[in-house]
């Protein structure tokens, strides 16, 4: 049996008139559709870390803190089939966070050199996030669920 992924995702909240989820959507792919920061886990490293880790560098911001873990969902990649976990996780950041901004990844990881165009999206949301990623919305709060 093969190991799964270890993965974390990022339900990143500002609260303004209206709770606001983070979303980015890849500059030049929009194929890849619209996502919340979410990446692998590295060795020894602790899932709250690593999450932090993921916000900052696929949004650039640094100025969120983790509320709680939401869920733990095994679910296989959508493109490859292999097993993945991913622990999603409630942070928040405040509501002066810009609405939204281009965030160019750097390092050596797979989403170096790529462009997200980050943005604030209403709660709850109109539409189902790529993969579903908004699945578990209604854990933290059931009104921000996303409408079937």
């Amino acid at each position: 049996m093969t190991r799964p992924r270890i993965r974390v995702a990022a339900y990143v909240i500002r609260h303004r008139s209206v709770p606001e989820l983070l979303v980015f959507d890849h500059v030049g792919t929009p194929a890849a559709g619209t996502q919340v920061p979410a990446g692998g886990v590295g060795p020894d490293e602790e899932p709250e870390l690593a999450v932090l880790r993921e916000v900052a560098e696929e949004t650039g911001l640094s100025d969120v803190t983790v509320v709680r873990q939401v869920a733990v969902e095994d679910k296989p990649h959508p493109e490859t089939g292999r097993p993945r976990r991913t622990t999603f996780f409630f942070l928040r950041t405040s509501a002066d966070t810009p609405d939204a901004w281009e965030h160019r990844v750097s390092g050596d990881g797979g989403d170096a050199d790529l462009t997200f165009a980050c943005r604030f999206l209403a709660l709850p949301l109109k539409q189902p996030l790529a993969d579903a990623q908004d699945a578990w919305l209604g854990r933290i709060e059931p009104l921000w669920a996303t409408p079937e």
